[in-house]
């Protein structure tokens, strides 16, 4: 099946196969795997590439080759958040579902007001 063409759960899927993998290769570098607080440090990491990586999209920093590097990084991010998620025994599509339906619910009401 084509990346691209992935539902939520074979993302989170491929998500978590792929953090199996680095905690093997933590394990063997660090003789232990990242905690939940070390991912997180991580993924605030990319956030803050991210940050950058806007800015270049909106011309206001030069970074070469700007819009596979977003792509990267916005990817990256998308992978940590669903570790953590699973890490901290959230259903992320559940969640995500739920709130966004809340979130229309909610800021239709305020336009028709």
């Amino acid at each position: 099946m084509a990346v691209a063409s992935m539902k939520f759960s074979e993302l989170e899927t491929s998500a978590l196969e792929l953090n199996v993998l680095y905690e093997q290769l933590e394990v063997k570098r660090w003789g232990r795997v990242w905690t939940t607080q070390e991912l997180a440090l991580g993924f605030v990491g990319d956030v803050g590439d991210l940050a950058k990586l806007i800015q270049a999209n909106a011309g206001v920093r030069d970074i070469d080759d700007c819009k596979a590097k977003l792509g990267h990084e916005l990817s990256d991010c998308l992978w940590s958040i669903m570790v953590l998620a699973n890490k901290c025994g959230i259903d992320l599509e559940n969640e995500y579902v739920r709130n966004t339906s809340e979130l229309i619910e909610y800021v239709s009401g305020e336009l028709r007001t």
